[in-house]
């Protein structure tokens, strides 16, 4: 994509005459949006100062996350914003959006991400880090307890088509892209163990899934608040999926203990009994890290971005755990560990087809 065109959404925010803007792109994640920092020239003194442009891809309402697509007005990012800050979660605010030129300016939140502020905190610290993540997620699932059917985030579910399109993510990325294909008894052991996920899923208590609430999509003000980004793809889904989002973040490599201090803490928030959650936070685990790790060699491979292979082996660490937490995994294990060298500690990261 071009430098984006930003006379009309300039003029929404600012009115005319259109202001000079200085622009620096952004480095960008897994997403195929661009970024771009709007600065103001020194002689203007127009507020705000700053603010980021989001470039969207020409395809920008179509997902490749899987499930179905549903038929959609909105653009997706703009309709979900609008739902979470109606019900008081902090998120960034839009300032103008101009879709015929692929653009929507929003709040500048600066660039220190949760996972920065983990990084250069001691892990002694961390407890209570986390406790503002796990109370922030805590408050926004209590506040989208309920979801008007006509909102996008109803139209799209963690069905059966969904949780089996994500293993099979990971079996074609994860697994065999690197490896070759599996057959035989390997094959039919982990058709039987994807089914077990599958089915302990399912028959989960559903509600609103942020679907990627993790370290890099925190933003943390001056004041140590928490605003929450990237969160276009929500739908309804498992309760604790978001908190094994957070707790078994690939970016950072999180003790059981801290884990299970945490999963207590949402479950007393939101009233639930924490020996049900946990159960459910070590099925949804294997299902979510498992995908992850072959969404990284996917990255690579089709958006020729190599950044996230780092990730992958972390991605596994998390599986090997939930494998001895969830019951009668013992087939899963040995197929990993007969697949993917070092499983579950000690993989290496993947070589990048960009090599």
């Amino acid at each position: 994509m071009s430098t984006p065109v930003l006379e009309r959404s300039l003029a929404e925010l600012y009115g005319t005459p259109t202001p000079e803007v200085e622009l620096v792109k952004l480095k960008g994640d897994a997403s195929t949006r661009l970024y771009f920092r709007g600065r103001l020239c020194d002689a203007d003194t127009r507020e705000p100062e700053t603010f980021i442009v989001m470039q969207l891809p020409e395809d920008a309402q179509r997902s490749d996350e899987g499930g179905a697509q549903p038929n959609i007005d909105r653009l997706p990012f703009l309709e979900v914003g609008e739902l979470l800050a109606e019900r008081g979660v902090p998120v960034p605010k839009v300032y103008a959006e101009d879709l015929a030129h692929g653009v929507v300016l929003l709040e500048d939140l600066g660039d220190e991400t949760f996972h920065a502020e983990l990084s250069r905190t001691p892990r002694s610290e961390w407890p209570e880090l986390y406790g503002r993540a796990v109370d922030l997620l805590a408050e926004l699932h209590e506040r989208t307890a309920d979801i008007p059917a006509s909102s996008i985030v109803a139209q799209r579910r963690f069905d059966r088509e969904l949780l089996e399109w994500e293993l099979g993510h990971f079996r074609e990325w994860g697994l065999e892209a690197l490896t070759g294909p599996l057959a035989g008894d390997r094959r039919r052991a982990l058709d039987h163990a994807f089914a077990s996920i599958v089915d302990a899923i399912a028959d989960m208590p559903y509600g609103f899934v942020h679907r990627d609430y993790q370290s890099k999509n925190l933003m943390v003000s001056p004041k140590g608040e928490l605003t929450v980004i990237d969160f276009q793809d929500a739908l309804i889904g498992p309760r604790v999926y978001d908190l094994v989002a957070l707790l078994c973040d690939s970016y950072v490599d999180l003790d059981l203990e801290l884990q299970d201090a945490m999963i207590a803490r949402y479950a007393a928030l939101r009233r639930i009994e924490a020996a049900s959650l946990r159960r459910e936070f070590w099925w949804v685990t294997l299902h979510r890290k498992l995908k992850d790790a072959g969404r990284f060699i996917f990255i690579d491979r089709v958006r020729k971005n190599p950044d996230f292979l780092q990730w992958f082996p972390q991605s596994l660490v998390y599986v090997g755990r939930a494998a001895t937490q969830a019951p009668n995994m013992e087939r899963l294990r040995e197929v990993l560990t007969s697949s993917i060298p070092g499983f579950p500690n000690r993989v290496s990261k993947p070589s990048s087809m960009m090599e």
